[in-house]
């Protein structure tokens, strides 16, 4: 299984969007579907991408199909995140988001390391670079999990 898109919200979308296919290596655009929005393609042009919205936006299920709604803006914090295959090297990234005045850092999180970004020091995004996408598909496995937590597979 992969991962074809992903949304989330920001105060600014097109800032978000811009750094996010940066780190990917991908291309930011406009994202037409909806007033305001972006979207994020990977350096690969598969598919993969990460759709961003405002923060006065929230997705309904519609009568026939999804509908994008403007509501009050809901900037509050989430347990959602994702972690992200990263073309650049992590110093670059931490720069990157450095620049922003994003909190950026290195995490040790067991089984791989990843550079932790918040997005507008508010949405979690785990970045690996080359060098930790390696540790992270290496450690990440049922195998690893059961014995790392003593679960039975």
């Amino acid at each position: 299984m992969s991962l074809l898109h992903l949304s989330i919200n920001a105060d600014d979308p097109e800032e978000v969007a811009t750094f996010l296919a940066r780190v990917m290596g991908g291309v930011a655009m406009p994202f037409p579907p909806f007033p305001d929005c972006w979207i994020a393609f990977t350096e690969q042009d598969d598919g993969t991408a990460i759709e961003v919205y405002p923060t006065t936006h929230v997705l309904e299920a519609g009568t026939e199909q999804i509908s994008c709604e403007v509501r009050a803006r809901d900037a509050s914090t989430t347990f959602v995140h994702v972690a992200l295959c990263a073309t650049l090297h992590r110093s670059e990234i931490i720069f990157l988001a450095a620049d922003k005045d994003w909190t950026a850092r290195i995490c040790n999180l067991g089984p791989f390391e990843c550079v932790e970004v918040w997005l507008e020091n508010r949405l979690l995004v785990e970045l690996l670079d080359a060098e930790m996408q390696q540790d992270y598909r290496k450690g990440m496995t049922v195998g690893n999990w059961a014995t790392m937590f003593g679960l039975s597979r």
